[in-house]
């Protein structure tokens, strides 16, 4: 049987692709027709089926489920800022609705729903938070949080309804092929090209992207149904990540701890005039320097365990993104 992957030209779907294809089984990958199939070129043709829909399209998601057995449903609308904010509920929310009906009406006999650990809480002590961290849709910072937040939601009326859902939340994952890229490939980017000057005091938790895929992989053969994994690694502050770059690279690490107060004034700024005055996308979005606020520290231990979760080297994933990145045009200095 084949399975559907949906965000299979993305980033952390495109490793689910690979790591399906390179054991052998074929897949069809879900792409928007506006796609870049960049990260699907070197895959074996005969074994991947690329058709072309979109989330908010019922009728196109039905085609793409007839005849899968297993869903990977990794594709999601991942910006934290967007002129119209309604589009990332129509992605997120309504179309992670609409797929697993889809499913529902096709017979999928197992989904792997790809959350993010932005949907879960984070302790008030510092502490690392963990699947069962308390957490309300009040504690969303912003919409594509409130988004993912809502779309588990959805996942989970879904086991209720019988259909065998599991739910996994990755960290930060790095590595190579983060063709857009995410936020945080944009860190290591701007790093790259000697753009930021200064840190704030935050912190993540850091995931060799090859480690998500293989979690996600493994939560299809493992996972429980209804239950979510936090799929992560490390937890560092900015400045220790910025730091692990200037070990990889030679580049001086920004020295400066600029104040939260004074990055949430200047970034503010730049959105107002950027969006309202320019009508341009915002080079910092203010949705980040929000979440910077909160240390997101993770605790993988449950994935380890019940899925046994791999822990690869997190500085050797910042290393191959480097490498990408520079190989692949985004390095200008």
């Amino acid at each position: 049987m084949t399975s559907l992957v949906t965000g299979g030209t993305g980033f952390v779907g495109s490793h689910v692709a690979r790591l399906l294809v390179e054991r052998g089984e074929s897949i069809r990958a879900l792409a928007r027709p506006e796609s870049r199939l960049d990260n699907l070129k070197a895959l074996d043709p005969s074994q991947v089926q690329i058709v072309f829909g979109d989330l908010r399209d019922a009728a196109s998601l039905r085609a793409a489920m007839s005849g899968i057995s297993t869903l990977y449903h990794v594709a999601a609308d991942y910006r934290l800022w967007s002129r119209n904010p309604a589009d990332l509920y129509k992605s997120n929310v309504d179309g992670t609705r609409l797929i697993l009906q889809a499913a529902v009406d096709s017979g999928v006999s197992r989904v792997v729903y790809t959350s993010t650990v932005g949907a879960l809480g984070i302790p008030h002590d510092g502490s690392p938070g963990d699947e069962n961290t308390a957490v309300t849709e009040a504690d969303m910072i912003g919409h594509y949080k409130r988004s993912k937040f809502l779309a588990e939601d959805e996942a989970r009326s879904f086991v209720s309804k019988g259909l065998n859902v599991v739910i996994v939340n990755p960290s930060t994952p790095v590595g190579e092929s983060d063709i857009k890229p995410t936020p945080t490939g944009k860190i290591i980017v701007d790093f790259l090209n000697g753009r930021l000057p200064a840190y704030v005091d935050t912190g993540l938790n850091l995931v060799d992207v090859h480690d998500v895929a293989a979690g996600i992989l493994l939560a299809a053969e493992r996972g429980r149904v209804g239950e979510r994994y936090i799929l992560g690694n490390q937890n560092l502050s900015l400045k220790e990540m910025l730091d692990t770059l200037s070990k990889i690279t030679g580049k001086r690490a920004p020295r400066i701890r600029m104040p939260y107060g004074i990055a949430w004034a200047a970034v503010g700024i730049e959105n107002i005039l950027m969006d309202r005055i320019l009508h341009r996308e915002p080079e910092h979005p203010f949705e980040a320097v929000k979440m910077a606020r909160h240390r997101m520290f993770f605790s993988p231990t449950k994935a380890i365990r019940e899925l046994g979760l791999p822990q690869s080297n997190v500085e050797g994933a910042l290393a191959r993104a480097v490498d990408w990145f520079k190989s692949n045009g985004y390095v200008t200095r």
